[in-house]
């Protein structure tokens, strides 16, 4: 998909862009509420910025803005939600054309990773009926319908308080405090970045910390372990397998980032078909690093193929990647008696250690 997420100051949107109709449509403004057109001009004389993704007709597809609210209260038809400290999705619209292309599932997620990192107890965003595939994505990351504004909006909430641990989704981008167990992912660099864009490393070209909203955040990562032991709902780190020819693989292979499992897929087992093909691109979806043709050849050429679905939770960070001889000489790599690492097996002391020594925020990312 080409084009690229960015922000931008309201003062360099083009408020003329067709993009913007249907917000105007559905916001005139009244008596008592802002028309869409004089909330943009607002924030334009505040200097604010949205999120925009911009393609390469240089047309808006996409357009998010978030506001900390500290203590408004939401007012409902037949009810009034207190007053307390939220992040708004003030404003989230897909154009047409870039619909079922995850820039929606991408805009929430990272919605979601800024209200967990603010430690605010809700986010909220308010949606008219019509926008049917956007509802379904609000559902389906956890946010509960409340019932609706004066003007017709239904309000959609999620609260740190009330997570649902049943479904990974329903609870990002925070991990299960009764997980039992943890695991490693090996990813070859070369697909890592993609996949993981936000991991990055010293001394690698950094890429925008947006391109997650082009690229979502659920990922399939398509290997060849056999039987793995990772179960739904189960944290995994992520390994950055360092391929080049420059430096010691020492240093440059390194965990990177947490994830989430949400799929297990045995697909093909020592040459045995598990999952017909067509059965398994539907699972894969457009998630994985490979199109359709790459994806058919590792099938019908592997000896075993599996695939593990992800929710891309937690990124270290440039300076916070824990590389192999810090794992090797701490015992984290190729724990116990096992042959291959992402066979380990880490208990969820493990976790919340190398969590630590990656200088994550435990209790802001582990939520009970």
């Amino acid at each position: 998909m080409a084009g690229k997420f960015e922000y931008r100051s309201f003062s360099d949107i083009n408020l003329e862009d067709s993009f913007f109709d249907s917000l105007k449509k559905d916001y005139p403004g009244t008596k008592t509420t802002t028309g869409f057109i004089e909330w943009f001009n607002k924030k334009t004389a505040q200097k604010e910025q949205a999120l925009v993704y911009i393609d390469d007709d240089s047309l808006i597809g996409a357009f998010m803005y978030l506001k900390e609210e500290d203590g408004e209260e939401i007012q409902l038809v037949n009810d009034v939600l207190p007053g307390i400290p939220r992040i708004k999705i003030g404003t989230l619209r897909i154009s047409e054309k870039y619909r079922g292309q995850r820039l929606g599932e991408g805009a929430i997620g990272l919605a979601l990773w800024k209200w967990r990192d603010t430690k605010r107890e809700e986010i909220y965003v308010t949606v008219f009926p019509e926008h049917e595939d956007l509802i379904t994505q609000l559902l389906r990351y956890g946010f509960v319908h409340k019932g609706y504004n004066i003007d017709g909006e239904g309000v959609y909430i999620k609260n740190r308080k009330e997570l649902s641990y049943n479904d990974p989704y329903k609870a990002f981008p925070f991990i299960n405090p009764r997980f039992k167990k943890g695991g490693m992912l090996i990813v070859k660099d070369v697909y890592h970045d993609t996949l993981f864009p936000l991991s990055k490393l010293k001394n690698v070209t950094p890429k925008s910390i947006d391109l997650v909203v082009a690229n979502g955040v659920s990922k399939i990562y398509i290997g060849g372990a056999v039987r793995p032991h990772y179960n739904v709902g189960e944290p995994v780190l992520v390994y950055r397998k360092y391929t080049g020819t420059q430096g010691s693989p020492g240093y440059k292979s390194c965990f990177t980032s947490v994830c989430v499992v949400t799929d297990v897929i045995r697909a093909k087992e020592y040459g045995n078909y598990l999952v017909p093909y067509e059965e398994l691109v539907k699972r894969i979806g457009n998630k994985s690093v490979f199109d359709e043709e790459d994806i058919r050849t590792k099938y019908y050429r592997d000896r075993t193929v599996t695939v593990i679905g992800l929710l891309y939770c937690y990124y270290f960070g440039e300076g916070n990647n824990l590389n192999y001889l810090w794992l090797k000489d701490n015992g984290y790599w190729c724990k116990g008696n096992v042959n291959y690492p992402t066979e380990v097996e880490y208990s969820p002391e493990d976790v919340v250690t190398i969590l630590k020594e990656a200088k994550a925020d435990v209790q802001n990312l582990i939520v009970d």
